[in-house]
């Protein structure tokens, strides 16, 4: 018998490869984390401390189809890779990061960019742009026994068939190791955390009919239709 004064809510979930569900319990997001995006939204692409901001568990969705969301009228696309923590901790060494990841994802970090700019020239939070429902597209996760820790690898979204993203995992101004330890001398990681690693330039805009298919080299490809 649960003392809950309410039901309790759905634990979101991302489908596993071969079977099962990982609960999530947060989602970091790192912003601007390739060099050509970085200059793309008109950042310095020097190694700077990195910056995170989150979306919220229940954003990432497994549908298949993105529903075009209200009060904007310039969603953009934005490919990455997902990062699943088994484990976590404070103060987590670069040298130890990997032990704490669980798999990987190809995911999509959609963007109310219209509501995002102006939050920017106000100073204020990117929540409005960013964490709103479902707009997280995510394919389901590979184990690192499944697919190691890639590092290395293309990546690409591509729009009704035509490229509009591309970069490589090598590109990363903050490699996956290095994200997991900072993020933990911040934050308390846990079991169930997603970080969603940055994505490459080409980001742009889409409408309601368009196709968008998700490729990581070495991932399971992630396509999702806008509706």
């Amino acid at each position: 018998m649960s003392d809950y004064v309410i039901s309790a809510p759905k634990i979101p979930t991302i489908p596993v490869q071969g079977g099962g569900e990982f609960p999530v319990r947060r989602v970091y997001c790192i912003g601007r984390n390739y060099a050509a995006h970085s200059i793309e939204m008109g950042d310095d692409p020097d190694r700077d401390p990195p910056f995170f901001f989150q979306k919220n568990p229940d954003n990432l969705d497994s549908s298949g189809e993105f529903p075009y969301p209200d009060k904007t009228t310039d969603v953009h696309y934005e490919v990455e890779m997902a990062v699943a923590l088994k484990t976590g901790g404070t103060n987590i060494p670069v040298a130890e990061a990997l032990d704490h990841v669980y798999g990987y994802a190809a995911c999509l970090d959609m963007t109310r960019r219209d509501l995002q700019n102006e939050a920017k020239k106000k100073g204020r939070p990117w929540e409005i742009g960013k964490a709103f429902e479902r707009s997280g597209p995510i394919a389901p996760l590979q184990t690192v026994s499944q697919v190691g820790h890639p590092a290395v690898g293309r990546v690409e979204l591509l729009v009704n068939g035509e490229v509009q993203q591309e970069g490589d995992l090598n590109q990363m101004i903050w490699k996956v190791p290095e994200m997991i330890s900072y993020l933990s001398d911040y934050f308390e990681l846990q079991p169930g955390d997603v970080i969603m690693s940055g994505t490459p330039s080409g980001v742009g805009p889409i409408v309601k009919g368009d196709v968008m298919v998700v490729n990581i080299e070495g991932l399971e490809s992630l396509t999702i239709k806008v509706v």
